[in-house]
This record gives C-alpha cells, structure tokens and sequence, in this order.
C-alpha cells in the first residue's frame, strides 16, 4: 500500500512516522519547504519526496494543509487520484472543505471523507511531530455521501494506525463541537495571557497557570483562518462564555457569596458528571450516542 502524505508539519509529519510505525505501506511525503522534505526522509517519516506521477500509485492520501490549501490542493490534483483512492483531509473544520470538495468528488472514481485527527500539540512544524501522537485519540470523520465499505476501509486504516476510536458525524455537527471544545479553549487561553500579571507569574503559579496558557502558544495564522471559517458556530460560543464569566464577575461586584458559592458547585456537579461519563465509557458501559447527524457508525472503539 502506497500512503501521501501532503503537508509534513505537526500532523502530517506525525501522521507520516505514525503510518510508518504502524503499517508496513510505502509512505510518499510532500511539503513546500525542501529542507523538511529532507529531515523527514532522514528521520524515516516518509520513504521519499512525492513526484510527479506519484499521485496515482497512492491508495491512501491525506492531505494535512490549512483549509484554503486543502481545498486548493486536491482541486489541483483531482484529475490525478487513482480509483478508489481515499482522499482524506486533516484540517480542523468541515463545513466549508467538504461544501467545496464533495461536490468536486461527485461522479469520480476515487472517494473523498472529511478528516480531523483529534489531537496535537502546543508547537508546529515537522520537528515536534511524534509516532505516539495519536495514540488514545480520536480520529473524526465526515463522510457526505460515501458507501458503508468506503467508511469500514478508512475506519479500518485508523485503528491500525493507533488511533483509539473512528468518530462518524456530520461537518456541521463536528464545527460545533470543535467550537466548543477546541476554538473557544484557544480563545481563552490567548485573552487569559494577556493579563498584566502575567509576567510576574513565576514563584506564584503552578499547574493551573501552565494549563491555561498552554495553547495560547498557537499560529495566529492558522487559528484566523480556523476561527473565521467557523466563526457561524464559534461566535455563540464566545458569547455564552462572557455572559457564564458575567454571573461570575456580578456575584463579586455585589458581595454575593451565596450565589459565588451556587455558581461554583454548578460547575463541581457537572465536572463531576462529566468524568462519571468518562468512567463509564472506559469500563465499557456505553453512554448516549453522538445526537444529530450521527451515521450508523457513530462511535467505533476497537484494538490497540
């Protein structure tokens, strides 16, 4: 089996010495900046640099660029994929890649499904990718219109890849949800930062304030282009978090410690549950499916 690889930063570079780790399949890499291309071929992340008919000897291509790139990229080579070829991006929002891509794929022989492997770190580039990155994660996938064996196939190829379960939504419910659970964090992290305090964190700080600065060492490149491309659902997002800060901030303006106190068993009682939710699902006892928009396929946990 052949494996592309287009882009070769934290993910794709981490996908390349994952697929490597993992399967025994002939992994082609491809990256704009040459000198990557030659630390990924001397570190064994990739078996050597994609070239011109490369393309169609790839059973597998994930494509790893921000979202404009992703789209631009596989509309460039559309024409090249060979049948049946998978053709699956990584990039951190949906809606608007699989809109333009699906409909590209319409007709043609080889399958396109939408792609976001759930995990990184707080640094980019190809020197902090990992082959243990993905291991305990998830691997979503937004297929549109494709065929149960197409979708047992990919799911097939990220269990062996280490990834821990295959998560089937829709685009649209995986932007709300990663609005929530990763935009928002990334949000919060850079407004916490930018406290005057900051800079005198050290004998004062501990792991509260490592965690919630970690991510705000991001590429405000890449998060722009994230946060506007889902900006319909992140924008509620950022509302519902200052008028939840709000409560907070009135009930120590008024003197209120009876409702401080209310506002901080609320959010005790609902951490609480949710690493009850979390027990549960490790002891194997199965908790409420993904709601809309999930397929058949809505959670598939398998080996290690």
């Amino acid at each position: 089996m052949n494996i592309g690889i287009v882009g070769l930063g934290l993910i794709g570079g981490s996908l390349a010495r994952t697929a490597k780790l993992h399967t025994s399949a002939t992994v082609i890499g491809c990256d704009r900046d040459p000198q990557t291309i030659q630390q990924a071929i001397l570190m064994g992340a990739i078996d050597r640099e994609m070239a011109p008919g490369d393309i169609e000897q790839c059973d597998i291509v994930l494509v790893a660029l921000y979202p404009e790139a992703i789209v631009r990229w596989i509309t460039d080579h559309a024409d090249q994929f060979r049948d049946d070829a998978l053709v699956i991006d990584c990039g951190g929002v949906k809606q608007v890649i699989c809109d333009r891509l699906v409909p590209l794929a319409k007709g043609r022989k080889w399958h396109f499904i939408g792609g976001h492997p759930m995990a990184g770190r707080e640094r980019s580039g190809f020197k902090y990718a990992r082959d243990d990155l993905f291991d305990h994660a998830s691997m979503i996938l937004t297929p549109v219109e494709e065929e149960l064996p197409v979708l047992q196939r990919a799911r097939d190829f990220f269990m062996d890849m280490g990834f821990r379960r295959v998560q089937f939504t829709t685009p649209r419910t995986h932007d709300e949800m990663i609005a929530y659970t990763s935009q928002l964090a990334h949000v919060v992290s850079s407004a916490y930062v930018k406290c005057p305090l900051a800079g005198q964190h050290k004998g004062f700080s501990a792991g509260s304030f490592a965690d919630m600065t970690r991510v705000a060492r991001l590429s405000e490149d890449m998060w722009t282009e994230l946060f506007f491309d889902n900006r319909e659902a992140l924008l509620p997002e950022v509302d519902g978090l200052v008028a939840r800060l709000t409560e907070y901030r009135d009930a120590l303006r008024d003197g209120d410690q009876e409702r401080m106190r209310q506002l901080l068993r609320e959010g005790r009682e609902i951490k609480e549950r949710l690493e009850e939710g979390s027990q549960s699902q490790l002891q194997g006892i199965a908790p409420a499916e993904t709601g809309q928009g999930a397929l058949p396929l809505a959670r598939v946990q398998g080996r290690r």
